[in-house]
């Protein structure tokens, strides 16, 4: 009887350290379990013949890990803000108790 109890326990345990490692998942070099605010390089055109006169942002947002909205897709991003060239792509990632706020955000940079 104590030992199904010691091993229903250490699964339980188990399990509890599984979702706890997964709730600070957030793309990006670092993030924290409490709070996290990181911003990261992503693409930057090879060819450097474009310049970053223009800049937009797009963002997606994660409540309570129930609900999510937004677009943080770079060609979505230049396609509203006319930007037809792409000088650059980076990244940024908030992230408030894991679980509770999370947001992460595509900035892009180029001409019109």
């Amino acid at each position: 009887m104590i030992e199904r109890r010691v091993l229903k326990n250490l699964l339980l345990l188990g399990a509890l350290f599984i979702v706890l490692g997964t709730f600070s998942c957030a793309t990006g070099p670092a993030s924290g379990v409490l709070f996290s605010s990181v911003k990261f390089a992503g693409a930057v055109n090879a060819s450097n013949e474009v310049s970053a006169d223009v800049s937009a942002e797009g963002c997606q947002h994660q409540i309570l890990m129930l609900f999510a909205a937004g677009d943080a897709g770079a060609g979505q991003i230049a396609k509203e803000n006319n930007i037809r060239r792409i000088a650059t792509v980076d990244h940024s990632a908030l992230n408030v108790l894991s679980f509770l706020y999370r947001n992460y955000c595509t900035v892009v940079t180029g001409e019109r």
